[in-house]
C-alpha cells in the first residue's frame, strides 16, 4: 500500500477511536511532585518537537470513572501504578481552551478532526501525588511525547495550556497540608536530621527559615520521633536523628 495512503488510514482510525471512546471537553491532569537533591521537582512531558512541556494527563473514556481515568493516564505515560492521587482542583475557567501550539502541531501532523475537537472549551479535573522520582519510568513511546523532565518548581520551562496555574494550585495545596503529607509520604529517607527536614520545607515553601525557630515549631507539632544521633567522627556536636510518627488510624 502507498505509504501516504496508509498514513491517511491510520489518522482516520485514530480520529474515529478518539471521538468514539472519549468524553468531549473533559480531561484529567496530575501534578507529580518529588524531592531530590534539595529541590522540589515536578514531572513534565515534552509535547513533540514544539519546545513546550505539559503535565501528565489525558481524556476520560466513556465507560470509566474519573479517578480511574487519572490512574490510567498516569500509568500509560509514566508506568506508575498503585499510587494515591488526591483530587485538589478543577480547571474550568470559561475562557479555557486548548493551546494554539497544540492545535497547529496536530494540524501539521494531519489530525484535523482531533485538532478541531480539542479546540473546544475543556474542563480538567486535577490530581496531586508525591512520588520518588527514581521509581518513575515515563513511557517515551507514547504518541506526541518526545521526552520527560523533572523540573525545579522555581525554574519551569515553557508550559502548554494553563499548566503553570495548575502547578501553582498544587503547590499551594501541598503547603497548606504539609505536615500530613509528610506523615503519609516518603519524601525524606529515614532517619533524617532536623537540617534535612528544614531543607525540605524550604524547598516546598520557597523561602528560608531560621534554624532555631524551625526546630522549635517542628517539635511542637508532634509529628517527629527522635531515634538517636548522627555520629560522623567529627568534633562538632552530633545532630539528632528523627523519623515521622506513624499515621494514626481514623
Amino acid at each position: 500500500m502507498d505509504p501516504e495512503k496508509n498514513h491517511e488510514i491510520n489518522i482516520k482510525q485514530s480520529e474515529d477511536r478518539f471521538r468514539e471512546n472519549l468524553l468531549p471537553s473533559l480531561s484529567v491532569n496530575t501534578v507529580l511532585f518529588s524531592y531530590h537533591q534539595e529541590r522540589l521537582n515536578v514531572l513534565l512531558l515534552k509535547f513533540g518537537d514544539t519546545g513546550y512541556f505539559m503535565l501528565p494527563g489525558g481524556f476520560i473514556r466513556r465507560d470509566e470513572d474519573v479517578d480511574e481515568a487519572a490512574l490510567r493516564n498516569l500509568k500509560e505515560l509514566t508506568a506508575l501504578e498503585n499510587i494515591y492521587l488526591e483530587q485538589f482542583y478543577v480547571a474550568g475557567n470559561a475562557e479555557r481552551s486548548t493551546d494554539p501550539v497544540v492545535v497547529e502541531f496536530l494540524k501539521k501532523q494531519g489530525y484535523e478532526k482531533i485538532s478541531s475537537w480539542l479546540s473546544q472549551r475543556n474542563v480538567s479535573i486535577c490530581y496531586l501525588a508525591l512520588v520518588n522520582e527514581k521509581k518513575v519510568k515515563p513511557e517515551l513511546n507514547v504518541q506526541f511525547i518526545s521526552r520527560y523532565l523533572w523540573a525545579d518548581v522555581t525554574n519551569l520551562p515553557p508550559l502548554l495550556f494553563d499548566h503553570t496555574t495548575i502547578i501553582e494550585k498544587a503547590l499551594s495545596r501541598l503547603q497548606s497540608d504539609m505536615d500530613q503529607k509528610l506523615l503519609s509520604n516518603n519524601l525524606l529517607n529515614e532517619p533524617f536530621t532536623m537540617s534535612d527536614l528544614q531543607k525540605l520545607y524550604e524547598a516546598v515553601f520557597q523561602k528560608k527559615f531560621t534554624r532555631s525557630n524551625f526546630q522549635r515549631k517542628m517539635l511542637k507539632r508532634d509529628i517527629l520521633a527522635r531515634v538517636g544521633k548522627k555520629y560522623e567522627g567529627r568534633a562538632h556536636k552530633a545532630p539528632y536523628l528523627y523519623r515521622f510518627k506513624k499515621v494514626k488510624a481514623s
